[in-house]
């Protein structure tokens, strides 16, 4: 039997603000890395800010990559809050 599910990471003010450091989702046909963004922020709340003003950065299996990206299950994607010089 093949796996079937997404891990899901959350680093930085992402973890502290959603109050979780990691979920496992079930892979669809298909989806993106976008795709995937916009169905954690359906969740409302403090999820929502996934899709708000700032745009969130996003690895897959520790290669970053734009939203457009595929996710395939059994992949590991991550989501950074975007970086701020100084």
């Amino acid at each position: 039997m093949t796996d079937k599910t997404v891990t899901v990471r959350f680093f930085a003010r992402l973890r502290e603000e959603l109050g979780t450091e990691q979920l496992t989702l079930t892979a669809t046909e298909h989806q993106t890395a976008g795709d995937l963004l916009a169905e954690l922020a359906s969740r409302g709340g403090p999820w929502a800010q996934l899709q708000g003003d700032q745009p969130v950065m996003i690895a897959i299996n520790q290669a970053m990559v734009k939203s457009t990206a595929p996710v395939q299950a059994g992949d590991e994607v991550a989501f950074f809050p975007p970086v701020t010089g100084g």
